[in-house]
């Protein structure tokens, strides 16, 4: 009896052994990623990409959505960092915010990946992965032009410009790429802004909420299109932003639709671009950055520098961040099958 006792007590021991040392190997190889919302489709998109390529790269992934709210973002991460995550990927709400719970990170020797949206003034940032955002910009500005025929016309057209969320670093990269492009067109008076809000602060988008887009274009529309007067052209530097347009547009605006552009491809927007209610929308495959923050993340695992190709443009205000930027396009209803459809990014009956 006393034997079989010690056999079961040892085999309870080797059992235990086995399952912590299962659970130490698992943990070791333990990732947190930190999405900011599910309120947008492409958050969604990301974040499900992410921790399947983790995944089937062999890591353990914490995925974790903080619905726009700052505080539960910072609680998010902290667990992350209290749970044995031994790399964090974060796309941040408001690129100032994550400083203190950073600072415990890097206490930790954990590496930080900023996921699309650069986190500012901390030096717990050890990469960068995103798009490159000022190009994004660019594309958007230099559609406008090539479709109002800038180079070729005296104009005057009328634009309204919408961009993103104050609190995101990229969004002043998009509005400058577009601006640097068109500013000397509204400067020679070929381009005319009604509204007379042209400046950052003056067309950010808070939380890059269509609500917010559609409220203040009803405004615009009401104050300066309701007398028939012709809108041409709205630089929105997102879909949500561009779908509140739209819809702002299609509730009070009499007028033919003006080019509008947008960014991500969302499903609403692509079926708006089909119907000719949005002119186009910069594609940013999300699979290939998450296949380049997989290979960052194994480089870090393994002790090696990640890959960048970038280390002089994203500066967040404590040091120039080592980035990994991946190249955009444009889709619009003459390229979108090929772009999303036969890339397998979208299914066509999703587009139906």
């Amino acid at each position: 009896m006393k034997k079989k006792f010690l056999s079961v007590l040892l085999a309870g021991a080797m059992l235990f052994t086995l399952a912590a040392g299962c659970a130490k190997k698992e943990d070791s190889k333990k990732i947190g990623v930190a999405m900011p919302t599910k309120d947008l489709q492409r958050w969604n998109q990301d974040g499900d990409n992410m921790k399947k390529k983790l995944e089937e790269a062999g890591f353990t992934v914490d995925l974790q959505y903080a619905a726009n709210d700052i505080p539960t973002q910072q609680n998010q991460i902290e667990n992350m960092i209290n749970g044995g995550c031994k790399v964090l990927v974060i796309a941040s709400i408001d690129g100032d915010s994550l400083g203190t719970v950073l600072a415990t990170a890097k206490e930790k020797n954990i590496p930080v990946i900023a996921y699309d949206r650069l986190i500012m003034n901390t030096d717990a940032v050890a990469y960068y992965a995103t798009f490159d955002n000022y190009k994004v910009g660019t594309i958007q500005g230099e559609y406008l032009r090539d479709q109002l025929n800038l180079e070729g016309t005296d104009g005057p057209y009328n634009m309204e410009i919408f961009t993103g969320d104050p609190g995101d670093n990229n969004a002043r990269f998009f509005y400058n790429g577009a601006m640097d492009v068109l500013r000397p067109y509204i400067e020679a008076g070929k381009i005319n802004v009604k509204s007379g809000q042209i400046e950052f602060d003056q067309v950010a988008t808070a939380n890059w909420a269509t609500e917010n887009a559609q409220s203040r274009m009803d405004a615009i529309i009401s104050g300066n299109y309701a007398d028939g007067t012709k809108l041409d052209a709205v630089l929105c530097s997102n879909d949500s932003t561009a779908l509140g347009v739209a819809n702002a547009l299609e509730a009070g605006y009499t007028g033919d639709y003006p080019f509008i552009t947008g960014q991500d491809c969302d499903i609403a927007n692509v079926k708006n671009m089909i119907a000719g209610k949005q002119s186009m929308s910069v594609f940013k495959d999300t699979r290939t950055l998450a296949d380049q923050v997989v290979e960052m993340v194994k480089a870090i695992m393994e002790g090696k520098e990640a890959p960048t190709n970038d280390k002089e443009t994203y500066n967040n205000g404590v040091k120039v961040v080592p980035s990994y930027l991946c190249t955009p396009v444009f889709a619009d209803a003459n390229n979108y099958k090929t772009i999303l459809i036969e890339s397998g990014y979208y299914t066509e009956d999703k587009l139906a």
